[in-house]
């Protein structure tokens, strides 16, 4: 009979990890039961009701339940308004509109996070040849790098003073790249000093992956438009698709009229009956959010007491996204985790992952995702580009018990193969 195999000194180093941190899983906790005031005050406030789940199809025109969906997002955000859909297929997907929405021709955009995630790199021009990159369309990019795995306050405060900037972008995750995740407090510390520079500078920040890791969003501290995928953290791994942009009435219109078409903006749009999934999966975030750091805790904990390299964050750093990454250091041992954590999965625990082809990616990319909705990663998956030092991206565990084996099963295949624990 088929059954999970995790090794046994592994399974007593995980109970001294839950011992150890304790301290660390309630930190986590504190900030999920902020979060969830926040999200049950926003679903009393707006009178959700069971009509408000009702599918409208067609045009989807006077859908007063997507309306309401929008201004729940909107009030957990702090924000004025909001584009929740269906019809957004990714975080990129809603990244793409806020940019093309908000930027034209002879504007400025500059990227204070250093160089972008791939497919952003796609969108801007930096790579690839489609014709409907910004750069393509006559708006300027620029960027500046981060420093001590902060912004660069000095250079930004120097380029802002010479003018001709119209949009800020950040990305507060890490994407690929071996830099931590930015934290709201420094958000809000950029976002000071670019406004009193310049009031009238759009700040973008793309959050994913960011999404109720802390107590407040960017759009609390200054930021004017968040953009994101309801298949990370706000989907709480009940939502099937969608994404989402949250900020400024303003910003939020001109963004609607690329969503749709000009004079339409937000009034058209079926639901496909996911509001129910949307504002369930709200509902669960907080939690699920929770779950998704314990198992980050847990995951870097056990890889720097097994003694692996790049461990980032450590399991006792400050946390402002749900990734966790370390070193494999060889092909064989990238390929031997993603197939242990592949094993320890609900969905196609059977299948093998191997490298290949990734839309948007410049490398192979290896992904281990045995999850219910194909490619949520708030559910436990695990992905990297194969490439050296062969740094696996680990995130997501809607539920820390099922998440921890996971991981005990993706060490015990390295132990089996390559590695001695």
């Amino acid at each position: 009979m088929e059954q999970l195999f995790i090794n046994e000194n592994l399974v007593n180093l995980a109970k001294t990890a839950e011992k150890e941190l304790a301290p660390y899983y309630e930190h986590a906790k504190e900030v999920c039961e902020y979060n969830t005031r926040k999200v049950l005050d926003a679903f009393i406030k707006n009178k959700v009701s069971y009509q408000d789940f009702i599918e409208i199809n067609g045009y989807g025109f006077f859908d007063a339940g997507r309306d309401k969906v929008e201004r729940v997002f909107a009030d957990v955000f702090c924000a004025e308004d909001a584009l929740v859909r269906p019809q957004i297929m990714s975080g990129t997907n809603a990244i793409w509109l806020t940019l093309s929405g908000l930027l034209h021709y002879g504007d400025t955009m500059i990227s204070i996070s250093g160089t972008p995630y791939d497919p952003l790199q796609h969108i801007v021009g930096m790579i690839g040849d489609s014709e409907h990159a910004l750069t393509k369309n006559g708006i300027k990019y620029e960027q500046i790098e981060l420093k001590n795995n902060d912004f660069d306050y000095e250079n930004i405060e120097k380029r802002l003073k010479q003018g001709n900037v119209t949009l800020i972008e950040i990305q507060r995750s890490r994407g690929y790249s071996h830099r931590e995740g930015l934290s709201i407090e420094q958000i809000e510390k950029v976002c000071n000093l670019i406004k009193s520079i310049d009031k009238n500078i759009i700040i973008m920040v793309d959050n994913c992956y960011g999404e109720m890791v802390e107590k407040k969003e960017p759009t609390e501290v200054g930021v004017d438009v968040v953009a994101g995928s309801l298949m990370h953290n706000l989907g709480g791994g009940i939502a099937t698709s969608g994404g989402y942009i949250i900020g400024k009435r303003k910003f939020i219109e001109e963004i609607a009229d690329r969503f749709t078409s000009p004079g339409i903006g937000k009034d058209l749009g079926a639901n496909y009956n996911q509001f129910v999934k949307f504002l369930k999966g709200l509902f669960f975030a907080p939690e699920t959010v929770y779950n998704a750091v314990k198992t980050a805790i847990f995951s870097s904990f056990m890889f720097e007491k097994l003694g692996f390299k790049g461990i980032s964050p450590k399991f006792n750093d400050k946390r402002s996204d749900i990734i966790q990454t370390f070193d494999l250091e060889t092909q064989q041992n990238l390929e031997k985790f993603c197939v242990g954590l592949q094993k320890g999965s609900p969905v196609d625990s059977f299948v093998t992952p191997i490298p290949s082809e990734f839309p948007g990616y410049p490398h192979e990319e290896i992904m281990a995702a045995g999850t219910f909705t194909l490619g949520s990663t708030i559910e436990l998956t695990a992905d990297a580009p194969v490439v050296a030092p062969y740094t696996i991206f680990i995130q997501g565990g809607i539920i820390y018990e099922y998440a921890k084996l996971g991981i005990l099963s993706a060490l015990t295949e390295l132990e089996k193969s390559t590695l001695k624990f």
